[in-house]
């Protein structure tokens, strides 16, 4: 009997001891939640890894999110746009409690967010306006139409244009992806400008390519605008010699730019052409460097990310994101309300300034 008393005696003295443990443990996390989970699951949907761009973006918004405690999904589908659709839709099946998207192609997901709004999933299009849909809670880009302005402005100045100087001068131009809605801000902000040294006759476009659609480069991609350019080249410029180009994209000026050095473009005879540009592209910027690009348009992703990530935040804990637009951005079934970040114009004269010493790039990123 003595045996069996202490045996029971033993067992609950161990009990405690464990409940006491646990108890221990869990005030202990309590007490402590520094980079703990807060319960709350992001979904990040991004278009590519293969722009150097939105790697960077995805970087900025998972750190953001993470310090405050949220689990983040992100996922990359490689600008196949059913790629992206499943993934949101995994995302949405896995319990997310909002989503983050930018978007392949703003026109296809408006299937995927009437899922999200069955499921009282609030939705932030990130940089990339989510067309046809009245499930797009809020929107966080760049003052894309102000983008455009100032990539005509560095043409139109830098040629002379504005200072009296008559030309003409031969320019070509090119566009960004017709199914990103920000490809059309883009152009009409440049267009603005272009149009009317166009129709003065000081801007010729010898291939005759002037409206969007001529000028649409699908998926941004780099080698289709090399292809373009190459046609044009040999179309419109075999006795004639390209001033200027207007690209709204780093990529897009890259496939410019090995399309004219093809053609022998880059000798002290026959000068690289102002070509502009938008994103700072690490790639880019030492082209801008070493003369072979002229202009970039920075858009600080960390400005954004930020952003997006309080917009994401205030939801989540039931308060009012800040907005500084609510005119601009109708995608066809709402104004979005929105949050524009200014971009900045970007050239040999000023990237120390912009973007070493803003901590965006090193010193040594630029060798």
């Amino acid at each position: 009997m003595k045996k069996i008393l202490l045996l029971l005696f033993s067992a609950m003295v161990l009990v405690a001891l464990v409940a006491c443990g646990d108890d221990d443990a869990s005030t202990g996390d309590d007490g402590d939640s520094s980079g703990d989970s807060n319960g709350l699951r992001v979904g990040l949907a991004l278009p590519t890894q293969s722009s150097e761009r939105w790697v960077l973006d995805g970087d900025n918004m998972k750190k953001e999110f993470e310090a405050l405690g949220y689990e983040v999904d992100m996922q990359f589908a490689e600008d196949v746009v059913e790629t992206q659709v499943s993934q949101i839709e995994n995302m949405i099946t896995q319990g997310a409690d909002i989503l983050v998207i930018a978007s392949i192609d703003g026109e296809a997901l408006t299937s995927v967010l009437e899922m999200a709004e069955a499921s009282d999933i609030p939705v932030i299009a990130y940089d990339r306006l989510i067309m046809n849909s009245e499930h797009v809670s809020y929107y966080a880009t760049f003052d894309n139409f102000q983008v455009g302005v100032l990539q005509g402005e560095y043409i139109v100045e830098n040629l002379g244009l504005t200072d009296g100087e008559e030309g003409p001068f031969n320019i070509e131009l090119f566009a960004g992806s017709p199914d990103d809605n920000n490809a059309y801000f883009f152009w009409d902000g440049a267009m603005s400008v272009l149009q009317p040294y166009i129709d003065g006759g000081q801007l010729v476009v010898k291939s005759g390519q002037t409206n969007f659609e001529q000028g649409a480069t699908l998926r941004w991609d780099g080698s289709l605008a090399q292809e373009r350019m190459d046609n044009i080249l040999s179309a419109h410029y075999s006795d004639a010699t390209v001033d200027a180009v207007y690209s709204p994209f780093d990529g897009i000026s890259r496939g410019i730019i090995s399309s004219l050095t093809s053609v022998g473009y880059g000798s002290d005879s026959q000068p690289i052409p102002l070509i502009t540009g938008q994103d700072a592209e690490l790639s880019s910027v030492k082209y801008i460097i070493s003369g072979e690009q002229t202009q970039t348009i920075f858009k600080d992703t960390r400005e954004l990310a930020k952003q997006a990530v309080n917009m994401a935040d205030a939801i989540m804990n039931d308060e009012e994101p800040e907005v500084n637009d609510t005119e601009t951005y109708d995608n066809n079934a709402k104004v979005v309300p929105s949050y524009l970040i200014e971009p900045i114009s970007v050239d040999i004269d000023n990237y120390y300034e912009v973007l070493v010493e803003s901590g965006y790039f090193t010193e040594e990123d630029l060798d």
